[in-house]
């Protein structure tokens, strides 16, 4: 029997190439192996988006389109809505009772969240409390893999001491999830910096031609390489660290060529246009013709939260035996 892994997404705007690599790429492989469930994680959306909520709807659609466009499978995987599964919030409501507060506020995503979304107001219960929610959603399906970058393992830690406690506490019944650690490319926004939906520093899965040259001509380069041929510095350079991603196979020629001052910047963004616009331009004609027919996309979640919704049912009906609440009214 294959092994569950659940990961998921917030609908807060469009996918860009570090959802791609950073993510996607991966998911697509893992539905060879295990039995995945994917979700669309609008109640962490909402923690953060709060304030103005009206797209979120539309953003999960839209995210539909472009895992489907990349590669998910809904044949394979189980793909389907936070919200729309009630029982991912009425496990969060049990781990609620037992997990200390000062865990949840030495938590340093939390603390760099904060930092990244100052402009916010979130310094509110439910965001301080989403990596509870977080644990519930792997725990509900009894997820014994959870693919996280190296920056999220903390994540899963607290996950598993939650599993823990509430086994020591009522009976064996969570596993721990088990890290499945990727390897996630680095990779900044076009201006060099991390890339953020506040900067709109990246590039879409959705981007046409144009757009994507317009980025990839705006992107910042060697800044001590002014002429052809002067000597590079390609390392510090987004538009060679980009080759590494999607052209490996030309990377160590870019590299030699732009640090002996043989190759110029806009030959090297040109080339890095061609090879980005390849590879995009199926995906963004799939979601097209995807998100033409809404419909179909949305029955798509329904019967993926009807299949969700069998497993969680059973989890939580064991949960309440566990902890003494009525299970059989």
């Amino acid at each position: 029997m294959q092994k569950k892994l659940l990961s998921g997404m917030r609908p807060t705007g469009n996918l860009h190439l570090g959802h791609l690599v950073g993510a996607l790429d991966n998911w697509i492989k893992l539905q060879e192996k295990f039995e995945c469930f994917y979700m669309v994680a609008d109640w962490h959306a909402l923690m953060s988006e709060y304030e103005d909520p009206k797209n979120i709807e539309k953003n999960s659609i839209e995210m539909l389109a472009d895992w489907i466009s990349c590669g998910i499978d809904p044949k394979r995987s189980t793909v389907f809505v936070q919200s729309h599964v009630k029982e991912h919030l009425e496990l969060d409501m049990v781990f609620s009772c037992f997990v200390p507060l000062p865990l949840l506020e030495r938590n340093p995503t939390y603390k760099e969240q904060l930092r990244e979304m100052s402009g916010r107001n979130l310094m509110t219960y439910g965001f301080l409390g989403y990596p509870v929610l977080q644990a519930s959603d792997i725990l509900v399906y009894r997820a014994q893999v959870v693919p996280v970058g190296i920056d999220q393992a903390a994540h899963l830690e607290l996950t598993r001491e939650i599993a823990r406690k509430f086994n020591n506490l009522y009976g064996k019944l969570f596993p721990e999830p088990e890290t499945l650690l990727t390897a996630t490319p680095k990779l900044l926004g076009i201006d060099n910096r991390k890339m953020s939906k506040s900067f709109r520093n990246f590039i879409t899965l959705s981007d046409n031609p144009h757009t994507i040259k317009k980025s990839v001509m705006a992107m910042i380069t060697d800044p001590k390489k002014i002429r052809l041929d002067d000597i590079g510095h390609p390392q510090v350079c987004t538009v060679c660290n980009y080759y590494k991603v999607f052209a490996p196979e030309m990377s160590d020629e870019i590299f030699s060529t732009c640090s002996e001052g043989k190759r110029g910047c806009i030959k090297c963004k040109e080339a890095l246009t061609d090879i980005l616009i390849q590879r995009l331009e199926p995906i963004r004609r799939k979601r097209e013709k995807l998100l033409d027919d809404k419909a179909a996309l949305t029955d798509i979640l329904r019967k993926g939260n009807e299949k969700a919704r069998d497993i969680t049912s059973q989890t939580m009906s064991e949960v309440r035996k566990k902890v003494g609440i009525f299970h059989d009214l």
